[in-house]
């Protein structure tokens, strides 16, 4: 039974993953092309690691890859948001479907307060 579960959870964490690498290459932009690596690599890999940790059936090893994918799950986003960040501040160009830039303002108002003492009191 657990052999069933382990190929279930491997072939799903599998798919997700060539999900992800698919929607990497179908989307035109840096900022789309974030969302299936933000969100379906890493959820495939914690269903690989968990298929791994079954089949190991050793709690060392379970241990191991418990720490290395909390680790994934910690930095992966914060990652990913950093290279979405200087993408946008590097002057990336946004897709012509988008209508509205809510980040513009921000980013301008702290280009031109690099202090960011402009909303400091006194």
């Amino acid at each position: 039974m657990t052999d069933l579960v382990s190929s279930a959870l491997l072939l799903l964490g599998t798919a997700l993953t060539l999900l992800s690498a698919i929607g990497l290459h179908r989307y035109r932009d840096v900022f789309a092309r974030t969302h299936p690596a933000g969100k379906a690599a890493p959820l495939g890999a914690t269903l690989v690691a968990i298929a791994v940790s079954l089949q190991l059936a050793d709690p060392a090893a379970t241990l191991k890859l418990a720490v290395a994918l909390l680790l994934l799950l910690l930095t992966f986003p914060t990652g990913l948001h950093m290279v979405v960040r200087a993408a946008y501040r590097s002057g990336t160009e946004l897709n012509a479907d988008v209508e509205v830039d809510e980040l513009a303002d921000a980013v301008r108002a702290s280009d031109d307060d690099p202090d960011g003492t402009a909303d400091a009191p006194g």
